[in-house]
């Protein structure tokens, strides 16, 4: 199994900045790719950013671009995502997930963690 412990989430203003770790844990060698997701409320969970397993490929959501960076340590067996220029729509749960070299799914999940942007 694999575990994956989020932290880093917090309330920040409006145009301010936050760092979000995902530390991966147990059967590291069965993930892939990683990324990052969220959830507003009342809203569907949409992915935020991807990165493939070496680091060198990079996927963002439209409304994050030029915003939010994803990275990740593979020695530390962590993952990054650093969000600059918040806002207020960016206020949801944030979700480390990664993804299953077996199935190329996102099969496991952290906790998630709470950004709230304040306007």
């Amino acid at each position: 199994q694999v575990q994956l412990l989020e932290s880093g989430g917090g309330l920040v203003q409006a145009g301010g900045s936050l760092r979000l770790s995902c530390v991966a844990s147990g059967s590291i060698v069965r993930i892939n790719a990683m990324g990052w997701f969220r959830q507003a409320p009342g809203k569907q969970r949409e992915l935020v950013a991807t990165i493939t397993s070496g680091g060198s490929t990079t996927n963002y959501a439209v409304s994050v671009k030029g915003r939010f960076t994803i990275n990740r340590d593979n020695a530390k067996n962590t993952v990054y995502l650093q969000m600059n220029s918040l806002k207020p729509e960016d206020t949801a749960v944030y979700y480390c997930a990664a993804q299953k070299r077996a199935t190329s799914s996102y099969d496991y999940w952290g906790q998630g963690t709470q950004v709230t942007v304040s306007s």
